[in-house]
């Protein structure tokens, strides 16, 4: 529930125009959305390392996806609560050092070499990014105007994707190219103990950091229905399955890259070097969100999202009907046009909720999930019909989505104020 006062203790000018008003806040925000993006995209890497070494099938590997994107769906709903009363701000330290004791007990589960015990780290690892997730998007979306929320949203993401570019290569490097010489488990404590060391020095950093106090419960706000919860908001809930298969596909497409790669008919690549291929997909969404900021200054939002959308289909569909470089190329260009949809989804399913805002965000955190159910099933699809004819399920998700850009972003009943708002918003 976002707090809109005027924040002058915060600020010495309150009347500083919101376009130049929080850059330094978006800077340092911006930072949150690398790590967790940085964080996530390391599992590509550890489900083809965690396979090998514990002799996993396509399932079992999978359920690092479940426990990581699982602990959205448990901790998603409380994480907006607690963000309720003690704001964005607490929010993100307090996400950040849960984050950084899920990295420290990667520690002694490598040294058990106990693939539950790793499960729960990365259940509770999870449950810090969730909560960063739930403080820092709706905050980005605050800072601002909300005429270009979208826009904001999308650019801060651009980021989100570059760790997600330089978690694999991390990743391959640390894991694949230490456990190629040493067969041991124990090549996965150092990358984890490095982030658990970065996440508490952003814990520290934030903490002393001066924000905007956004975020808390006022029930006073006179906004146009203040009083209506989030789910009585019919394109939040659209929204909310938006995100829900979105993350859904984008999660299991990358994956399943690596054993994809592998498995395309082209011989002699290692695992370390079909692991770098991973950061082609992930930095096609980096290149594309900083494209589509752009473009959403001429382009209504639902529009991009619509084409974008469409163009995904294509391409996995190319990649179902073919092979080799073909296939391969197809499938990484898919991350070009994952590129704006979460943040775009996102803006638009939070429009108009006012004091609402802060609860919504949790429901469409809780809808992240779709990153541990859509891979399990493509995994288990692979088990029974094969790693290539499983990438029909993402192209159902994509589907959706386009739906949801073409119709189901839209208020059902909205107030005049709002779909004024509205207006302005789809202009972008």
């Amino acid at each position: 529930m976002i707090e809109l006062n005027d924040n002058k203790k915060e600020r010495g000018n309150s009347d500083l125009p919101a376009k130049t008003g929080y850059v330094i806040e978006l800077i340092s925000l911006t930072s949150l959305f690398f790590m967790w993006g940085f964080i996530t995209s390391l599992n590509d890497i550890l489900i083809p390392y965690f396979k090998n070494a514990f002799e996993l099938n396509f399932t079992q590997a999978m359920l690092i996806q479940f426990c990581f994107f699982g602990a959205y769906f448990v901790m998603s709903l409380p994480a907006g609560k607690l963000v309720s009363f003690i704001g964005f701000k607490k929010g993100i330290v307090t996400g950040l050092v849960l984050a950084s004791i899920g990295c420290l007990l990667f520690y002694p589960s490598a040294a058990l070499t106990a693939y539950p015990l790793f499960l729960l780290s990365l259940f509770i690892l999870a449950s810090g990014v969730t909560l960063l997730q739930v403080s820092a998007n709706p905050f980005v979306t605050v800072l601002g105007s909300p005429q270009t929320a979208s826009a904001r949203l999308v650019t801060t993401q651009a980021f989100n994707s570059l760790g997600t570019t330089l978690g694999p290569l991390f990743g391959a490097l640390l894991l694949f190219a230490t456990s190629e010489a040493d067969s041991g488990i124990e090549s996965v404590k150092t990358p984890y103990l490095l982030l658990a060391g970065t996440l508490l020095f952003l814990a520290l950093f934030f903490s002393k950091l001066r924000l905007p106090d956004f975020g808390k419960s006022t029930p006073h706000l006179n906004t146009p229905n203040a009083n209506k919860g989030a789910w009585h908001y019919r394109h939040l809930k659209l929204g909310a399955i938006g995100i829900f298969v979105y993350v859904g596909a984008e999660v299991a497409i990358g994956s399943f890259l690596v054993s994809f790669i592998q498995s395309a008919g082209i011989t002699g690549i290692t695992e370390t070097q079909a692991a770098t291929y991973v950061s082609y997909y992930w930095g096609g969404a980096m290149v594309g969100r900083f494209i589509g900021a752009l473009v959403m200054q001429k382009v209504r939002a639902n529009r991009l999202l619509s084409f974008n959308a469409l163009m995904a289909c294509v391409l996995i569909v190319i990649t179902l009907s073919s092979d080799g470089n073909i296939a391969i190329w197809s499938l990484l260009l898919v991350g070009v046009f994952n590129s704006i949809m979460f943040p775009t989804i996102f803006s638009l399913s939070l429009h108009g909720l006012g004091n609402a805002t802060s609860q919504g965000s949790g429901i469409l955190c809780l809808a992240i999930v779709g990153g541990a159910i859509v891979p399990l099933a493509q995994g288990m699809l692979a088990d029974s019909l094969g790693l290539q004819p499983a990438f029909i399920i993402p192209v159902l998700c994509y589907l959706y989505i386009l739906y949801y850009g073409l119709s189901g972003y839209t208020p059902s009943r909205p107030q005049r104020t709002d779909r004024t708002c509205l207006d302005s918003m789809e202009k972008q």
